[in-house]
């Protein structure tokens, strides 16, 4: 196992930059997850990380070891591709040992090794099978086990779930985080998935346009996130924003929403007298009310444990999570009350988080 290191990393494809200085510490044995859009670097930097892609500057070590001009085979890393890139001719267990074979390894040492993964990974009665005699969750994890045999300092995860159906990812995600847990691998996972960064990931590192906006542990995240892009990304339903302005009046202070209602500023809350912000509250965290935020309901969807309510307000999507089981009528008005505890208010401009 190993830590990996990367300062300042930047990467260009031709004259576009797409990372612009990336720094990340990730310690040895951790499981980081790096999320963010389509298009926001984070598998380029992944593939960087394996030496499938040029650094255009900076720095990745892993360990002690400076790996930029270092070609895959000697990062002593191993990759899980998205589409699997099983070999079809070749069988479960041919395919597992495969890397091994090319090392010139003791056929002892690769027949002990395949077994052992194949038995963490319950894959012992199809060695014998190809793949396309396979479901899409039994390649995904020959693909995890051919990773497994190669014993590696660091495993690099490339969106891995994103071809299974909803329910084969969640037992998976649960499989590979159980995985990591065994081996105590370093392992750097990739998604666009917010859900899978929070469920499986110590440490996550949010990146937007190149950028690292926000890193750290999930809840972390989830209760005090650094700006606007990073409170709507994680979590989901995602936050609900309400554009406002800031109202000091000795040692009160209130928001003032464009329909002139008011509400109490979120707990340890910054900012300036009319200063234009965003309020931000999670649906969970809303309550009914006699007073609060007026919401015109649009459309409900109970789902047994909970009850999701979609709503309007000047226009703008609202949304509500409830426990109890509510039953409103379409275009009728409720008002809303956010937790002042775990609200927040952003900049308008900036997006950033105003703390006092």
């Amino acid at each position: 196992m190993a830590s990996v290191t990367i300062q300042g990393v930047k990467k260009n494809f031709g004259d576009v930059p797409i990372l612009h200085g990336v720094d990340i510490d990730i310690q040895d044995g951790s499981f980081t997850v790096l999320v963010g859009p389509s298009g926001c670097g984070k598998s380029t930097l992944l593939r960087m990380i394996a030496g499938l892609e040029q650094i255009n500057g900076g720095e990745i070590r892993i360990g002690d070891k400076r790996v930029n001009d270092l070609p895959p085979k000697e990062r002593d890393i191993a990759m899980v591709f998205q589409n699997y890139a099983l070999y079809p001719h070749m069988t479960v267990r041919d395919n597992m040992a495969f890397s091994l074979e090319l090392a010139k390894a003791d056929k002892g040492v690769i027949a002990t090794k395949v077994q052992r993964a194949a038995e963490i990974l319950a894959l012992v009665p199809l060695l014998d099978r190809y793949p396309r005699q396979l479901s899409g969750g039994q390649r995904q994890r020959v693909a995890m086990g051919r990773a497994i045999v190669r014993d590696p300092q660091v495993f690099l995860f490339d969106e891995p779930l994103s071809n299974l159906d909803a329910k084969l990812r969640v037992a998976m995600r649960s499989e590979i985080k159980e995985l990591h847990q065994r081996l105590k691998t370093t392992s750097v996972y990739v998604t666009h998935d917010q859900i899978e960064a929070m469920t499986m990931g110590d440490k996550i590192v949010v990146m937007r346009d190149g950028r690292i906006e926000q890193t750290g542990n999930p809840l972390e995240l989830y209760d005090r996130p650094a700006n606007q892009f990073v409170a709507g990304f994680i979590g989901s339903p995602s936050m609900n924003f309400l554009p406002g302005t800031l109202r000091r009046t000795g040692g009160a202070a209130e928001v003032e929403l464009k329909d002139g209602t008011r509400l109490a500023a979120p707990l340890g809350s910054g900012g300036q007298d009319g200063q234009a912000v965003i309020y931000g509250t999670r649906p969970e965290h809303l309550t009914l009310a006699g007073t609060g935020i007026p919401a015109t309901v649009a459309v409900m969807e109970p789902t047994g444990m909970d009850t999701f309510v979609a709503c309007r307000h000047e226009g703008a999507e609202l949304s509500a999570v409830f426990r109890e089981r509510y039953d409103f009528a379409p275009g009728s008005v409720i008002h809303l009350q956010p937790d002042l505890q775990r609200a927040h208010l952003f900049d308008a401009g900036t997006g950033e988080r105003l703390v006092a």
